[in-house]
C-alpha cells in the first residue's frame, strides 16, 4: 500500500534550536539550457551552470532543495538575463526566504575576423550573470572573462632581441543602470590589452598580432588601470571590478592586479 503523501513528515520544515541563521543554502552546479542576447545574431542558445541560494532563518532546520530545480524546469527555455528578476522573486517566495542569490555561468561565443587574412572563427568567453534579492530589492551584475595577450615592457626595454609575453585572463564585473551587451565589455578589454586573441590565424595574421603586441607592451598594472579608466567614464556603469591574471611565460607563477570602484 502506498503511503499517504499527507502523512510523510516534512523534516526540512521542522524547528531548529541552535539559533544560527545560514547566509546561503541551496544547490550548486546544476546545468540548464538558456538563451542570451547576441548583438549580431539576436539570440544565442547555450548551456549554463547555475548556483541558487537563499538565506535560511535560524528557526528552520533546512530548505527544500527540490524547489530550486522546479523553478529552473518551470521556466524551460525562457531563462535569460531578462528573466532574472522574476526567478529571484519566485525563488524567495517559494522558499519563504528574505534573501536570495543566483549565478548563471555559461560560455559565450563571438565570431571574430582575423586582422589580415579576414578568415573568421569563433572565440569563447566565460560569462556569469549574478542576481541578488534582499527584502524585495534586486541587484544584478555581469561578469566577463576575456583572454588576451600581454607583453612585458621591462623585458622589451632590457633585451636586445624580443620580449617575453603571456596569455592573460582579464575579468570585468559590472553593475549597470541599463542593459549592456557582453560584446561591449569584450571589446573594451581587448582594446586595452597588448593584443586580442583569435580562434584562427593565418601566417600574415600571426605576424600582425606578434608585432602589435610588441609595439604595445603592458604591465598587469597597466591593463587594469586602462580598463578601469574607461569603465569609470561610462555613465551606464554604477560599480565595477577589474582583475587581470597574467600566466607568466618565464616564471612558474602568475602576475595579478585588481581594481574595484569605490561605490556600490
Amino acid at each position: 500500500m502506498s503511503p499517504n503523501p499527507n502523512n510523510i513528515p516534512d523534516v526540512q520544515n521542522s524547528a531548529d534550536t541552535r539559533q544560527l541563521a545560514i547566509n546561503k543554502v541551496g544547490i550548486k552546479s546544476i546545468r540548464h539550457p538558456v538563451k542570451v542576447s547576441d548583438k549580431s545574431r539576436g539570440v544565442q542558445h547555450t548551456i549554463a551552470s547555475f548556483n541558487m541560494y537563499v538565506g535560511l532563518p535560524h528557526n528552520f532546520k533546512g530548505t527544500h532543495m527540490s524547489r530550486f530545480v522546479e523553478i529552473l524546469n518551470g521556466h524551460e527555455q525562457e531563462i535569460s538575463v531578462e528573466s532574472f528578476p522574476t526567478m529571484l522573486k519566485e525563488m524567495v517566495e517559494r522558499l519563504e526566504a528574505e534573501t536570495g542569490h543566483i549565478e548563471m555561468s555559461f560560455p559565450y561565443f563571438i565570431n571574430k575576423t582575423a586582422p589580415v587574412s579576414g578568415v573568421q572563427s569563433l572565440m569563447d568567453y566565460d560569462v556569469t550573470f549574478i542576481g541578488d534579492i534582499c527584502h524585495g530589492e534586486i541587484a544584478t551584475s555581469l561578469k566577463v572573462v576575456v583572454p588576451v595577450t600581454s607583453l612585458c615592457p621591462c623585458s622589451k626595454k632590457i633585451s636586445e632581441r624580443g620580449a617575453h609575453n603571456q596569455r592573460s585572463h582579464v575579468t570585468v564585473t559590472a553593475r549597470t543602470n541599463d542593459f549592456m551587451w557582453i560584446e561591449e565589455i569584450v571589446q573594451l578589454v581587448e582594446q586595452e590589452a597588448s593584443c586580442e586573441l583569435f580562434g584562427l590565424l593565418k601566417r600574415p595574421d600571426e605576424k600582425y598580432v606578434t608585432e602589435r603586441a610588441y609595439a604595445n607592451p603592458m604591465f598587469v598594472e597597466d591593463v587594469v588601470r586602462e580598463i578601469a579608466h574607461k569603465l569609470q567614464k561610462d555613465p551606464n556603469i554604477t560599480w565595477y571590478a577589474v582583475e587581470s591574471e597574467n600566466f607568466e611565460s618565464i616564471h612558474n607563477h602568475s602576475a595579478y592586479a585588481y581594481i574595484e570602484s569605490r561605490s556600490l
